[in-house]
This record gives C-alpha cells, sequence and structure tokens, in this order.
C-alpha cells in the first residue's frame, strides 16, 4: 500500500483489526464523518483520534458551505480544550500550490490576540504562517516551540497538506485529529506533537497529494488543484473560527475575518 497520512485508509474496511483500533462512520447530513481511535502504541499512527469528512470536492465549497462548516467545526471543536488562547500555525509553501493550504487557510483565521473587537466571549487566537524552515535554517519544530513560547497557548492548531493512497480522496477528504503533526513519510521535518511542545497539539488538513504507481518520485495531485486549495482553505479557515468562536454566527465570521 502506498503510503498515507489518512487513518481510516489504513485502518478501515478490508485493512483487518490490528487491535486497539475503534471504527465508526455517521452521516450527518451530506457529509459522511469517520472516526478511528488508536489506543495502543506501536501501530501505524499515533495514539489518539482522528476524525474524517467525506465530502463533494471542495473545489467546488467554499465559507459559504453552511453544512460541511458546521459539521467540521462541530468535530474540530471537540478535539480542541474548551478555553484558553489557540495558536493556528499554517505549515506549508505557498509557492508550491499542493503544498500552499496551510499559509492559504492562515488568512481566513479571525486573529484576535492584540485586537479589539466590539463584541464579547471573543477567544484569543493567534495565526502564523512561518515558511520554509529551510529557507530560514531554522527547523518547525524549532519555529513552532518558539512561537508557542511567545504566545503561551493553550493549544496549536496545524494545518498542513496531506497525502492519500486513493486519487478519489484528493480534495474530497478533511482529516481532523488531537494526535499533532505525523506525516506518513519517513524522516520528515514537520512532526509536532503534545510531547515535543507541551501543550495539545491538533492537525487539521487536506490531501493533495499522492505518490504514484511507479514509485516515491512521482506524486498525483487532484485535478482543479488550484480550486481545491483555494475554495479547501476558505472553507477550513470558516470552520475553524466556527470552532474557536461559537458564540459568532457564520456570517460574523466571514465579515470580521474577511473585512
Amino acid at each position: 500500500m502506498r503510503y498515507t497520512d489518512m487513518a481510516d485508509e489504513l485502518f478501515g474496511s478490508g485493512q483487518g483489526d490490528p487491535g486497539g483500533v475503534r471504527l465508526a462512520t455517521v452521516r450527518r447530513g451530506g457529509v459522511t464523518v469517520t472516526r478511528v481511535e488508536v489506543s495502543r502504541d506501536g501501530l501505524a499512527r499515533p495514539r489518539g483520534r482522528y476524525v474524517t469528512l467525506e465530502t463533494p470536492s471542495l473545489s467546488l465549497l467554499d465559507e459559504r458551505d453552511t453544512q460541511v462548516i458546521e459539521t467540521a467545526a462541530a468535530e474540530l471543536a471537540a478535539l480542541l480544550p474548551p478555553s484558553g488562547p489557540v495558536l493556528v500555525l499554517g505549515v506549508g509553501n505557498r509557492r508550491v500550490t499542493a503544498d500552499a493550504l496551510g499559509p492559504r487557510t492562515v488568512q481566513h483565521v479571525l486573529v484576535t490576540m492584540g485586537h479589539t473587537l466590539p463584541l464579547k466571549g471573543i477567544r484569543p487566537v493567534a495565526a502564523v504562517a512561518p515558511g520554509v524552515s529551510q529557507a530560514a535554517g531554522i527547523s518547525l519544530q524549532a519555529l513552532a516551540g518558539a512561537l508557542v513560547g511567545a504566545v503561551r497557548p493553550a493549544a496549536l492548531l496545524c494545518v498542513d497538506s496531506l497525502c492519500s493512497s486513493d486519487p478519489e480522496r484528493l480534495g474530497r477528504t478533511i482529516q481532523l485529529s488531537d494526535t499533532g503533526l505525523a506525516p506518513a513519510q519517513p524522516h520528515s521535518g514537520r512532526h509536532l506533537d503534545a510531547a515535543g511542545l507541551g501543550l495539545p497539539v491538533i492537525a487539521a488538513g487536506i490531501p493533495t497529494l499522492m505518490e504514484a504507481a511507479e514509485g516515491r518520485d512521482l506524486v498525483v495531485t487532484p485535478r482543479a488543484l488550484d480550486s481545491v486549495i483555494a475554495h479547501g482553505a476558505a472553507l477550513l479557515g470558516a470552520a475553524i473560527n466556527r470552532a474557536l468562536q461559537p458564540r459568532l454566527t457564520l456570517n460574523q465570521l466571514c465579515w470580521l475575518a474577511n473585512p
């Protein structure tokens, strides 16, 4: 099997039961939600909770799609601490389309730290896209650690492009987890977790590429990749805003985040 970041592809039907994994699927409106709970170490994915939302092509959706946003926001809120500041980290290279989901999503996040908003009950949120760590000469782990030390959030929420083993799922699924970033690629420099940073690390992403059958040097990306990234980032940003600011309506959030 080609490598994948998607937990339900590793532990779904037909993959066998490795023990220590629980999987459940429900249908919420037009969205299929699959929850995977890994309860022991030593399996293909770290111990924790994973939620996959299967949607129509994200190239056709955006921050106006209430049904998908509300479903994603509810699942994300269940993974986050109920209160306290949150730092949203957009991981990836904005200059490479398939890897630009994180930086593009951060542009849609409602940043409230350092701002005075005319509404009560606003949760403190900071958002940053640190860019490519190789260009700065500092690892992503070191950058994340410095940002966490400066902001002192209750949780870190990382957004990144993901890999899938199924071309039909590219640009059509969202994965959320409370295990941090643990890319399937060996020796990846994008590992960020609670053990390394000392606080809950939540991850959100959309699969935008997969390994081609010919070998690991080739990748496959979805059709309409530009639209998948643009619309997927807008939708994911709206879901993050809704999860972090449940007292505000989607219309209020859209107006505040995109003035």
